[in-house]
């Protein structure tokens, strides 16, 4: 005779109690339930009522730090702007700067003619230094080339900035910026191919003696033209596939 096979036990089912004898212990179990919830609840009231003034300080501390530290932010965004509108630099402050501190005081300029402008340049930056962004001028992107012996820049430098400023960057306008001179082919070059650049003179006019860049460069307000990028997507959606 085959060995029977061994019935599975059904998993525990909760059911109605039976009876009146199940229903009172059933009501008398939720009554004690019910009543050990009123208890902690009144423990933690009195218990409040016994800390408020405690939790009160603490609350109004926190409130006050809070606060603070909104007033001190304020404070220190208002003095970095009110620097920032007197800033000037010199041609030897230039001078005696290193590649990033000539990138970061450009970017202060850039801010101090009402630009909102980012330090970028890292290796691998695609020319791209400093970018800043303004609301009727559009984008920029800067080049920055700093030297110590006041080399000059030649045009590579600008031909690089051609290709990068617009399809990388999405930037309207570029501009190369050097505490040196440019050769007379990349300045040129330049102005034929709408890069803009600032020299040695036109940095002093700039950094030191306080034109703004727009003025400097004679840049105009943008009027509902799309950036490099944004038409470069068009084009290339209208290509036929």
């Amino acid at each position: 005779m085959g060995r029977r096979s061994p019935r599975t036990r059904p998993g525990l089912r909760l059911r109605a109690p039976r009876g009146r004898s199940e229903q009172l212990a059933a009501a008398a179990v939720a009554a004690a339930a019910g009543w050990g919830l009123l208890q902690a609840v009144t423990a933690l009231g009195q218990l409040a009522a016994r800390l408020w003034p405690v939790l009160a300080v603490l609350a109004a501390a926190g409130a006050g730090y809070g606060l603070w530290r909104i007033r001190r932010a304020g404070r220190i965004r208002r003095v970095r702007a009110q620097m920032l509108a007197r800033l000037h630099i010199t041609l030897d402050q230039f001078d005696a700067m290193n590649d990033r501190q000539f990138e970061q005081a450009l970017r202060d300029v850039l801010v101090r003619d009402g630009w909102r402008a980012r330090q970028v340049g890292r290796a691998g930056d695609q020319g791209a230094d400093v970018i800043a962004d303004h609301p009727a001028l559009g984008r920029l992107v800067v080049q920055a080339k700093h030297t110590t012996t006041a080399a000059k820049v030649g045009s590579p430098v600008l031909y690089q900035l051609k290709g990068t400023a617009g399809p990388v960057h999405g930037a309207h306008l570029a501009v190369v910026i050097t505490n040196g001179h440019l050769t007379r082919d990349a300045k040129s070059w330049g102005e034929r191919h709408q890069i803009h650049w600032v020299d040695r003179d036109r940095l002093r006019q700039w950094a030191e003696h306080g034109t703004p860049l727009h003025e400097l460069l004679r840049l105009t307000a943008r009027t509902g033209r799309r950036s490099p990028r944004a038409r470069a997507r068009a084009g290339q959606r209208s290509r036929p596939g």
